[in-house]
């Protein structure tokens, strides 16, 4: 699997037109969003979801770049149980060529397996059999805004669904996660992370095909500053729904750090979205600060909240349904903080020591 013989993000001293304009986050019409941009932070994520056993599994990969090269951010975390790792790794290497990340021998993902090894008690080697990927369209899950140069954020769910073969070792226990669904996003930017944002992400509804995905906050470029969220339904007959153009498809989102509420339209859908989880349940998972080679508390996640969603078709209901297991995040380094604080946690608790 592994991306030896791959160039990666940042190497060779000529550039294109092309490449200049990508080392900004923007991608054309009709480009390719996986492959690594160049930008201060390249961040990988996957999502495995067991309905029968009622698990989760995250697994993050954030390639940041600084003055003095490529280093990552690693998270792994699972439910039940509230397990989580997090650390830093000294080098990172994100993929030009195709989706894919490295950090040592202590990640490698691309589109086909996820290998995670962040000591003897927490691990993940899962392959990874794509059943609904994106669909070939103009643009990625950050639509129009994907051609916008410098932004401080872009998204793209890359992978509505698929079928996980493999394991997590959690602490003492190992998992078979083979059956699992599979979700998986890329997000970068210029800068790591937005001032605030708000996610959220849910399979295990009695359909299994169905997938539900948003991504918003404040994004900004130069004097261009605005507030977008983006929602995606892959509705269980294989069609794809996306709302969250700001003039054509706004979506209004209405966040806590326990509530989720979105309601989104244009001419012919609209979904409406309404989540919760209460906050003594969430972790705190880090965010980089690129330039600094550190991680702080930036995002307070959920990893098993309630979800229902309904989508409707010129005003008819084509599909509604409830998951027990949503991934929910409410961004902010200032709230993460606090709630870090209120809990009494010590810096363990978002950055482990560093592997090398």
């Amino acid at each position: 699997m592994g991306l030896r013989g791959r160039r990666s993000a940042g190497e060779g001293n000529s550039m294109s037109l092309l490449e200049r304009y990508r080392a900004t986050g923007a991608d054309l019409p009709f480009g390719d969003p996986l492959v690594a941009h160049g930008v201060a932070m390249e961040g990988y994520f996957w999502r495995f979801t067991q309905p029968d056993t009622g698990r989760v599994v995250i697994a993050l990969c954030g390639v940041n770049r600084s003055d003095d090269g490529h280093w990552a951010t690693l998270g792994l975390a699972a439910h039940p149980g509230g397990f989580l790792r997090t650390t830093t790794h000294p080098e990172a290497a994100a993929d030009v060529a195709r989706l894919g990340a490295s950090a040592g021998s202590a990640f490698r993902g691309d589109p086909d397996r996820v290998v995670m090894d962040l000591g003897s008690d927490g691990r993940l080697d899962v392959r990874i059999v794509p059943t609904v990927p994106w669909p070939r369209r103009r643009f990625g899950g950050s639509s129009v805004f994907q051609t916008v140069p410098a932004l401080n954020q872009y998204w793209h769910p890359w992978l509505l669904g698929a079928r996980a073969e493999g394991y997590a070792v959690l602490g003492d226990e190992k998992w078979d996660l083979d059956g699992a669904q599979v979700y998986g996003e890329k997000n970068w930017g210029k800068g790591g992370f937005p001032e605030s944002w708000w996610w959220g992400q849910a399979h295990g509804f009695t359909e299994l095909q169905a997938c539900v995905a948003f991504a918003g906050g404040q994004v900004h470029s130069g004097p261009l500053r605005t507030e977008v969220t983006a929602v995606v339904v892959a509705l269980p007959d294989g069609r794809v729904v996306r709302l969250g153009n700001p003039v054509t498809s706004p979506v209004r989102a209405d966040v806590t750090d326990e509530t989720w509420s979105l309601h989104g339209r244009n001419r012919r859908w609209s979904i409406e979205i309404s989540a919760a989880s209460p906050l003594g349940s969430a972790h705190v998972l880090p965010v980089p600060l690129p330039a600094e080679r550190r991680n702080v508390p930036g995002a307070i996640e959920h990893l098993a909240g309630s979800m229902s969603v309904t989508v409707r078709e010129r005003g008819k209901t084509v599909w509604s349904g409830e998951s027990r297991l949503a991934a929910l995040e409410h961004g902010g380094l200032d709230r993460a903080r606090a709630e870090l604080d209120r809990r009494g946690a010590d810096a363990a608790a978002t950055d482990g020591p560093p592997l090398v």
